[in-house]
């Protein structure tokens, strides 16, 4: 079947498509800005509710358990509830504990607040990856969808500006402010349609259900779908099925795991890192985590333009393999102008290339009829590892130094990231999501 004959409706209205990305973009950068509120102010938190960082470790813990669960919950509900629900879901409710983190006066109640408000902005990402990747042009999807994926140093960036501006007002006014974009764009997703192959994936499903043979045979004809697997969950089509899907799911786990378990030490607890380790002060690595975001954004545009011309899984080899040496070389520097050259480059290939080309990349290995089981699971693994990861570095924090903390998390597991890429499927960019598995 010529890939023109399965175009998405959307993909052929530039507007829309203009809408939709704008939408997709903001929603990701506020999902970013709610989460690094959090990283920039937990000095702050710490020093006011008392907390040691053991007990950060064990928030991060909690919020991180909340994300798997969540991220489970909500891929599942787009193959069965749809893409679009589940995209308004997420950002409203984010919108509202965002701003109830005003109001905790103790750990348990932050804890229960930011668990929920980080969950559901987090999962974001999945319906995100599965909604965009299914309505854009597949001979630029991966460039379109970088833009979107750039929306996380945006977020770094508004986070960090906002944290400069009101921040000596109080942690709990940053949240307070927090919370207005977030419930403005969650408004303009009113617009946004459900993409055309989850509405064919649903009269599939319902034909097949009312053994409608002729209806059945018209709806292949227009996009091909394995109805023999339609037939079963999702869930037990990924993980109990033996064949491309379930390998690619395993090998991308490890992947994702990996890459999890390192970001939680260069990206999560950075700001605190830095001012322990490096000796420098919470404003400064505001500073630096502001102008890393704001030059970052870029660094997304170029891995998706490199994903479309060499390849996404290649892309993804490159920045992988940088991680772990790069983490190793910023412990071993100790001037400020060092410190911050190297994390600018730690921070692009653990954000801007890797993610650029690599949600992308989850989007097409997997097939429209589980793609956002699929996709969901992959969030979850994303915090998965990072709830492995907050256990680490729990663990290790109390036993020993912040340094060998960074050794394990950042250099040892960040080199075991890079050497897994390299056996993931590689797969011709500009492809219909149809013509790559179906």
């Amino acid at each position: 079947m010529a890939t023109t004959d399965i175009a998405t409706s959307e993909s052929k209205d530039r507007k829309y498509m203009v809408y939709l990305i704008i939408i997709a973009l903001l929603g990701w950068s506020l999902a970013s800005y709610d989460s690094n509120l959090l990283t920039l102010t937990m000095p702050q938190i710490a020093k006011d509710l008392h907390l040691s960082a053991t007990v950060l470790g064990v928030l991060e813990f909690i919020v991180f358990g909340a994300e798997v669960v969540v991220a489970l919950f909500v891929g599942w509900g787009m193959d069965h509830i749809g893409r679009k629900r589940m995209w308004m879901l997420c950002l409203g409710i984010a919108g509202i504990f965002t701003g109830l983190t005003f109001f905790v006066q103790d750990f348990w109640q932050l804890a229960l607040v930011r668990a929920i408000a980080s969950a559901f902005a987090f999962a974001e990402l999945a319906v995100s990856v599965t909604l965009v990747n299914e309505q854009v042009p597949a001979k630029r999807r991966g460039f379109l969808y970088s833009i979107v994926q750039g929306g996380w140093p945006i977020g770094v960036f508004l986070a960090s500006g906002l944290y400069l501006l009101v921040g000596n007002f109080g942690w709990r006014v940053v949240y307070l402010f927090g919370v207005i974009p977030i419930v403005l764009v969650a408004i303009g997703r009113w617009k946004v349609r459900e993409s055309d192959r989850y509405m064919h994936m649903r009269a599939l499903r319902a034909a097949v259900k009312n053994d409608d043979d002729e209806e059945v045979r018209r709806l292949q004809e227009q996009r091909p779908m394995k109805v023999e697997e339609l037939k079963q969950g999702s869930v037990k089509q990924i993980f109990m099925e033996a064949g491309p899907v379930r390998s690619a799911l395993t090998r991308l786990t490890i992947t994702w795991l990996l890459y999890a378990i390192s970001f939680v030490a260069t990206n999560v607890y950075i700001a605190y890192w830095l001012t322990k380790v490096k000796g420098w002060s919470a404003n400064e690595a505001a500073v630096l985590l502001l102008f890393s975001g704001g030059i970052g954004f870029f660094f997304y545009i170029l891995g998706g333009l490199l994903g479309e011309k060499y390849g996404r899984r290649n892309v993804m080899v490159v920045s992988g393999v940088l991680v772990g040496p790069l983490n190793l070389v910023i412990l071993l520097v100790s001037s400020h102008v060092w410190v911050a050259i190297i994390f600018f480059f730690i921070y692009q290939v653990t954000n801007g290339t890797w993610s650029g080309a690599g949600y992308s990349y989850q989007a097409e290995v997997f097939p429209t009829r589980v793609r956002g089981t699929a996709v969901g699971w992959m969030g979850a693994m994303m915090v998965g590892g990072q709830l492995i990861g907050s256990a680490v570095w729990i663990g290790m924090t109390a036993v020993t130094t912040l340094i060998i903390t960074w050794l394990v998390i950042a250099v040892c597991v960040g080199i075991a990231q890079g050497i897994s890429t390299f056996f993931l499927p590689n797969i011709k960019p500009g492809q219909e999501l149809e013509n790559i598995i179906t």
